[in-house]
């Protein structure tokens, strides 16, 4: 099973030393880790995964892979704006193609993580 993590993290070295730790241990215990998808700000995560997002993303978790054209459907949205959406979450990572070009959420769960700390706190 395949699940995301969407973080908000601020300090991207720290982010990549802990992504560093969690491949070091994925490849000596096997384990999973996840797939983290990290932001350095709630503006900067809001601005990639729009709202209109989320509702592709929640309306393609668990299910089989649609076009684009029956996804626009089911949402009642305009297919153009759904494909711009659909692009944007492929760029991304959080959608993926299969060999037909449909598109599908590989995930079985996504999860977001939010830690904000205020300035004088993150010193």
């Amino acid at each position: 099973m395949r699940y995301a993590i969407i973080k908000i993290e601020p300090e991207l070295a720290a982010d990549l030393l802990a992504m560093g730790a969690a491949f070091d241990d994925a490849l000596s215990t096997g384990n999973y880790q996840g797939e983290v998808f990290s932001f350095e700000t709630p503006g900067a995560l809001f601005a990639a995964i729009t709202p209109k997002r989320w509702d592709v993303l929640n309306r393609l978790q668990g299910k089989q892979p649609m076009s684009i054209r029956e996804l626009a459907k089911q949402l009642g949205r305009d297919v153009k704006n759904v494909h711009t959406d659909a692009i944007k979450l492929l760029d991304i990572g959080l959608l993926e193609r299969d060999d037909a070009g449909r598109i599908y959420s590989p995930f079985a769960e996504i999860k977001t993580e939010f830690t904000l700390r205020g300035e004088a706190q993150a010193a």
